[in-house]
């Protein structure tokens, strides 16, 4: 693969791959739960009839 050998592919990598880390490690792996609950709330079943 040619692109991968290029500097700025190299970098925006890294770059995209580091403030990701950075941005999971300031929040926190359990913050993204509770942003996803808060966009889409959690399913819950309905009660069964007879």
């Amino acid at each position: 693969m040619n692109f991968l050998k290029t500097e700025f592919t190299r970098f925006f990598v890294l770059g995209f791959a580091g403030g990701a880390a950075l941005v999971l490690g300031a929040l926190g792996m359990d913050a993204a739960t509770g942003i996803a609950n808060g966009i889409v709330p959690p399913a819950h079943a309905a009660t069964a009839h007879r």
